[in-house]
């Protein structure tokens, strides 16, 4: 079952836009039929620098943009096997996310 932070190669369409998706949801929720993930967009399409928002990650040969905004679930049996980790890249991936959710801007 994926894990929270694999990367997976996009189930969906437009897959040269959005190459692959990282699952963000916690390990608490394995036993869920559904995994919450967030888009990896090519930076050659997304077109903004490197920032705590908008993290960028090398997967496999691509440069690839975190876009908290187009967050989503799918089922967790389409993602087929996981082609990389961003573990070891995990705090930025939560502060992306901690912004995203932030109430400071009210």
């Amino acid at each position: 079952m994926p894990d929270q932070l694999d990367v997976h190669r996009n189930p969906g369409g437009n897959k040269t836009v959005i190459p692959f998706v990282v699952v963000v949801q916690s390990n608490q929720f394995r036993e869920a039929a559904r995994r919450v993930v967030v888009p990896l967009v090519a930076a050659s399409a997304f077109g903004s620098p490197d920032s705590d928002v908008g993290p960028h990650f090398v997967i496999d040969g691509w440069t690839v943009v975190l876009d908290p905004l187009q967050i989503t679930n799918v089922p967790w049996d389409v993602l087929g096997p996981a082609v990389a980790s961003l573990t070891g890249e995990g705090a930025r991936v939560v502060r992306a996310l901690d912004i995203l959710l932030s109430r400071a801007w009210r």
